[in-house]
C-alpha cells in the first residue's frame, strides 16, 4: 500500500451532513448518486466520502461506540491538525461540542474528540516531539 485515499461516513441526512463536514473545511468535489454517496475534501487534500443511506437512530447513540456490547466495526476517522487549541478555539465558537477534550495520547500526539449530526465521532490530532509538555488553556487545571 502507498498511501490513504478516504474513509466512508453513513450519514442519514445529507443536507444537514454536507453542512456539519463544509464547517469542518471539506468541500463537495463530486456526487455519486448511483452509490448515495459524495466526495468531499479540504484545501489540503484530506478525503471522506459521504454515504446517504443510514437511518437515524432515536435514542441518539452510536452503535458501535454507546452500547454496552462492543461490534466490530470502524470507529473514527482521525485527522492531523496543526494546532489542536487554535482548533478547539474555533470548535466552540462555532458551537461544536467536544465529547472529549484535549489530552495525550501516547508519546507522539494530543487528540480531542467531536461527534457529527449522526453521533460518529472525529478525532483531531496535534503530533509531538515525545518529550513535548501538554500546554494547558485558561480552563484547564
Amino acid at each position: 500500500m502507498r498511501q490513504f485515499d478516504h474513509v466512508g461516513i453513513r450519514v442519514s441526512d445529507r443536507q444537514e451532513a454536507v453542512a456539519f463536514y463544509q464547517q469542518l473545511g471539506f468541500q463537495e468535489v463530486r456526487r455519486f448518486e448511483k452509490y448515495e454517496a459524495n466526495e468531499m475534501e479540504t484545501a489540503d487534500g484530506v478525503r471522506i466520502n459521504l454515504i446517504f443511506n443510514a437511518t437515524r437512530l432515536q435514542h441518539g447513540r452510536n452503535p458501535l461506540l454507546d452500547e454496552p456490547v462492543k461490534l466490530p466495526g470502524m470507529t473514527h476517522p482521525a485527522f492531523i491538525v496543526d494546532d489542536l487549541y487554535a482548533l478547539k478555539n474555533w470548535l466552540n465558537q462555532a458551537g461544536i461540542i467536544i465529547t472529549e477534550d484535549i489530552h495525550r495520547i501516547g508519546p507522539r500526539r494530543i487528540a480531542l474528540f467531536i461527534r457529527d449530526p449522526d453521533r460518529n465521532v472525529l478525532e483531531f490530532n496535534q503530533l509531538l516531539a515525545e518529550d513535548s509538555p501538554v500546554k494547558k488553556t485558561a480552563n484547564e487545571h
